[in-house]
């Protein structure tokens, strides 16, 4: 409460920020009334600008952009944040996701270098990153350093920034070298300590504050599966830029991992990967994991995407873990359905969300605003329009949209060289696509099974 002294001209302003959606202000006065000249709100934020484009003729569209866009910008300041109006800290899980926005959105990548040297320095005496960073209150979640190797790997793949990379790649043996003291003989994991956070998981058997089934024997699918992905992205930066023996060490541990999980998880009458040797439960992280690690792939990996979208005795995928979901759906063949995978989002915009829900039961949602859910901010760019990087830096383009039944669209995103743009416009039949790439930039455009090289500067196709 604030109390007047009655002079001209007083000013209040709070010691430090919070979000905001509405201000409540009771005023109770004595003798003498209260004039109010003013009142204001000052925004505060990372100063990043906005490099993108994407036009459909689609409101729901242009809604979702907008809040995603609006959900980033409130969760970034010195640091990403999870959210701004509660814990405002930078943990891992969301901050590759943000960091990810950032790459495709902005051409400015401080704070995602920013953040991957915090949590480099945040490793504790184990090896493992804290979860969160930077705050005096530790907390270690042994997934998010995980993730956190896949964010160096994303950074990898989108900048020209080799070195900045292969500095912190004793961090990363440091990581997975925690791992290595917790798998057995057959490299499953087993009495991982600390908080072994996957997702928030709402009334479902066997997940417990977030963390993944464990069966009886203390084994999981979710954290086998998510280490032998992180094998793989390790060795693949290991080889270009580290050290190529320890390059083939993760890629041996990775199919060591990939039999035991075959032989472990997979139950032959469901088609699914179960998340515990017992194969009661099943969830949507561990089959996303296996086609995103290569378990299944080909018809295999469609099949068992498939399940994904329709076997609902699953444990569903938070608005946080469908980013990793809609991930492995694209790389089993059906990205051009990638619109219809919005429902939760288009859950936040039917209750007057003006940014995205922390959880999936928007309703009851702790924080209104957590940046976690911004991936369609990402995906209408990499997996709509089709972009993504094809080699180390963004050094070559890939386009491979999935268009579903859009037959006009077009739109640009920012790249180390200068800018991608892409627009398809379908008439009687007839596909006019017309494609720009930055300078000094080379890719190859997929379409329909066919591969088309591109040039730097306008490609023009017909199809």
């Amino acid at each position: 409460s604030i109390l007047a002294d009655g002079t001209s001209n007083q000013q209040y302003t709070s010691l430090t920020w919070r979000t905001y959606r509405y201000i409540q202000l009771k005023v109770t006065t004595k003798d003498e009334p209260l004039v109010i000249d003013d009142i204001y709100g000052t925004f505060t934020g990372y100063p990043f600008v906005l490099k993108t484009s994407f036009e459909s003729g689609n409101d729901t569209d242009k809604k979702m952009l907008e809040i995603g866009w609006r959900t980033a910008r409130l969760c970034a300041w010195e640091t990403y944040m999870d959210c701004p109006y509660y814990e405002q800290l930078q943990y891992i899980g969301d901050a590759r996701i943000q960091a990810l926005v950032t790459l495709y959105n902005t051409n400015d990548d401080r704070l995602v270098r920013n953040a991957l040297t915090l949590m480099d320095n945040s490793r504790i005496a184990e090896g493992i990153t804290l979860s969160r960073y930077p705050t005096d209150l530790h907390q270690e979640i042994p997934t998010f350093s995980l993730w956190w190797i896949g964010m160096l790997h994303d950074y990898w793949m989108y900048r020209p920034d080799a070195n900045f990379i292969k500095d912190k790649l004793p961090g990363e043996r440091q990581v997975l070298s925690f791992f290595q003291r917790y798998q057995g003989a057959d490299g499953s994991l087993k009495n991982v300590p600390y908080w072994i956070f996957s997702d928030w998981v709402d009334n479902r058997k066997g997940w417990d504050y977030g963390v993944a089934p464990i069966g009886k024997d203390g084994y999981s699918s979710v954290l086998d599966l998510q280490l032998m992905w992180t094998y793989q992205v390790a060795a693949e930066m290991e080889t270009a830029i580290g050290f190529k023996d320890i390059a083939k060490l993760y890629l041996l541990k990775a199919a060591q991992l990939k039999q035991t999980i075959q032989k472990k998880y997979w139950d032959k009458t469901k088609q699914l990967y179960a998340d515990t040797e017992e194969k009661n439960l099943f969830s949507q992280h561990a089959n996303s994991l296996a086609i995103l690690s290569g378990m299944v792939t080909g018809t295999e990996s469609k099949a068992l995407a498939q399940h994904l979208l329709t076997d609902t005795f699953m444990a569903q995928a938070s608005i946080y873990y469908k980013y990793y979901l809609h991930q492995a759906l694209i790389k089993a063949g059906l990205g051009n359905n990638y619109k219809k995978w919005l429902g939760k989002w288009q859950e936040n915009i039917d209750l007057g969300m003006t940014t995205w829900a922390e959880m999936s039961d928007v309703s009851g949602t702790r924080s209104d605003c957590h940046a976690w859910g911004s991936s369609p901010n990402i995906e209408f760019f990499r997996t709509i329009l089709g972009v993504d990087s094809d080699a180390p830096g963004f050094a070559k383009i890939k386009i491979e949209p999935h268009l579903g039944d859009i037959t006009h669209i077009s739109g640009y995103m920012p790249h180390p060289n200068g800018m991608v743009s892409t627009g398809y416009k379908n008439e009687a039949g007839k596909w006019a696509i017309d494609i720009s790439l930055p300078v000094n930039t080379t890719g190859r455009f997929l379409w329909k099974g066919k591969v088309f090289p591109l040039k730097a500067g306008m490609n023009n196709f017909n199809l």
